[in-house]
């Protein structure tokens, strides 16, 4: 447990020895260096350099005297404020990196991909709904387990920003439980219409990308087989515009039903 501790430390920034420290001193309060060095198995040679640099990154205070008394400050205060700063740095370089995949992969001269696995298919579905900036169209004829409460969150953030439309079937089974898909999508206020959707699914982001989405079932029908999930995602821009033009017209049919 210690250990597991003393990993998170060092992902803001400190060393072995500041984190087990600095955990040390969380359960003295206020110690010597010389205490703090036994209870910590931390060399003497070493502990006020240590205490030196955590005082710095103000993890602790030092009081003056003979001997020097070193006091931990409050891990929650301490703490959640180098989260912050550690999420704001990340979130920065988030921003960063995303620009330059999505200004590369453009740039691909053959933008098609097979993906593999159920969980890297729903990123993929997150990452084209989250980077959508005018319309996005789903046709669902299945759901993954797990999956629907993701792409919900993720299509309910955009739904302010984006003409968002969803064809669906009315109902799919999760392990072989029937799910009411499109009373589970309208009743977070989507645009969801009932259609005769097959086994497949398929996003199209701004008639620019589009995600088709295969697995195999179960006999019955009624479960997906994991290993079996493919997705082909497509960046060449003149066929997702053509799936979104045919997606507008099956759209505009069924809304004149």
């Amino acid at each position: 447990m210690i250990q597991e501790h003393v990993n998170n430390l060092k992902k803001l920034g400190l060393s072995t020895y500041e984190a087990t420290a600095y955990i040390t001193l969380t359960s003295l309060i206020s110690a010597t260096a010389v205490k703090i060095s036994e209870e910590s198995t931390i060399p003497r040679t070493k502990i006020y350099d240590i205490l030196k640099s955590l005082a710095k990154k103000e993890y602790i205070e030092i009081e003056n005297g003979r001997p020097l008394i070193y006091h931990v400050k409050s891990p929650l205060i301490t703490l959640e404020k180098e989260k912050e700063k550690f999420t704001e740095s990340l979130d920065k370089t988030i921003v960063t990196l995303n620009s330059s995949y999505e200004h590369e992969i453009s740039q691909v001269q053959a933008p098609i991909w097979r993906i593999s696995g159920i969980q890297n298919i729903i990123q993929k579905e997150l990452e084209i709904i989250q980077r959508s900036k005018e319309t996005l169209s789903l046709r669902i004829g299945f759901l993954f387990k797990d999956e629907y409460d993701a792409i919900i969150n993720a299509l309910v953030d955009k739904n302010n920003e984006v003409d968002i439309n969803i064809l669906a079937s009315p109902y799919t089974y999760i392990e072989n439980k029937k799910i009411d898909v499109i009373d589970l999508f309208k009743k977070e206020g989507l645009a969801i219409y009932k259609a005769n959707i097959p086994f497949v699914k398929m996003i199209t982001s701004d008639s620019k990308e589009l995600l088709h989405i295969y697995a195999k079932f179960s006999e019955d029908k009624k479960s997906v087989i994991p290993y079996s999930a493919i997705g082909i995602w497509n960046q060449y821009e003149d066929i997702a515009k053509n799936y979104e033009d045919r997606f507008k017209k099956q759209l505009e049919k069924i809304k004149k039903q």
